[in-house]
């Protein structure tokens, strides 16, 4: 699993004109990639780096402050530009994988106690952030 996580003042998820997850305050989006060899096993240590990540202001993370987290599954974090002009997916999980894992990332961080949000996964997604500092870094696991 790879995230780009993005301390933000404020994101938002809009599917055909819709806003389908959003955090009106500081937090973090988290676009979220799956590969194709990732298991279950992968999700609950994502979702507590996602959680107690301390990159929110003063080195908070969300878990001390209860900030809340906006999901976007991304399947072109996978993405292999090394050869030619268009990028192979190859690497990127089935969509069948992907949205299990996805959404097992999702109940983890809930499990926690952490506010989350969404994108719809899938869907082609309009995300717009306002990036705090700008503070983005790249988890993996």
């Amino acid at each position: 699993m790879r995230a780009v996580v993005a301390r933000v003042t404020e994101a938002d998820v809009t599917v055909d004109g819709t806003v389908v997850g959003a955090i009106d305050e500081p937090g973090l989006l988290v676009l979220l990639g799956i590969h194709a060899d990732d298991g279950l096993g992968k999700a609950p240590v994502m979702a507590r780096k996602l959680h107690e990540l301390r990159i929110l202001r003063d080195e908070q993370s969300c878990a001390a402050t209860g900030a809340p987290l906006l999901l976007v599954s991304q399947f072109t974090l996978y993405g292999d530009t090394r050869k030619g002009r268009r990028p192979s997916w190859t690497a990127a999980a089935r969509p069948e994988l992907a949205a299990k894992l996805f959404d097992s990332v999702v109940t983890e961080l809930r499990g926690r106690g952490a506010r989350v949000s969404t994108g719809t996964f899938g869907a082609m997604m309009a995300v717009r952030s306002v990036n705090d500092g700008p503070f983005t870094v790249l988890v993996e696991v």
